[in-house]
C-alpha cells in the first residue's frame, strides 16, 4: 500500500490548508498524525471505515476536519496556530478500526509526509 500526502506548505496564523492522501488500494482504516522537531508523533485525525466516524486530538477538535473520498483521504485545516507547525503523515491501518486511533503504532502504513508550517 502506497500512501502519498500532498497540500501542505506555508499560511499565516489563522489561515487554512487542505492537505491530501491518496492511497493506492482500499485500507480499512485511516487517519493524520504529525510530529514538530523533538517531539513524538502525535495522531491528529482518524476516521473509522464503515461509519464514518471521526476522531480528533483534542488539541485541534474544532478547527480540523477529517473525510475520506474513495482512494483519497482529506484534512482540512483551520484556524490555524503556529503550535500546529509540523510534518503531517497520513497512516493507514489494514486491519478493523483501533480504538487506540491516535497510537502510531496500530498503523501498517505510512506516507513520506507533507510539511506545515504557520507562522
Amino acid at each position: 500500500v502506497q500512501l502519498v500526502e500532498s497540500g501542505g506548505g506555508s499560511v499565516q496564523a489563522g489561515g487554512s490548508l487542505r492537505l491530501s492522501c491518496s492511497v493506492s488500494e482500499y485500507t480499512a482504516s485511516m487517519g493524520w498524525f504529525r510530529q514538530a522537531p523533538d517531539k513524538g508523533r502525535e495522531g491528529v485525525a482518524a476516521i473509522a471505515p464503515r461509519s464514518g466516524s471521526a476522531f480528533y486530538a483534542d488539541s485541534v477538535k474544532g478547527r480540523f476536519t477529517i473525510s475520506r473520498d474513495n482512494a483519497k483521504v482529506y484534512l482540512q485545516m483551520d484556524s490555524l496556530k503556529p503550535e500546529d507547525t509540523a510534518m503531517y503523515y497520513c497512516a493507514a491501518r489494514a486491519g478493523a478500526f483501533a480504538t487506540t486511533w491516535y497510537a502510531s503504532g496500530e498503523y501498517d502504513y505510512w506516507g513520506q509526509g507533507t510539511q506545515v508550517t504557520v507562522s
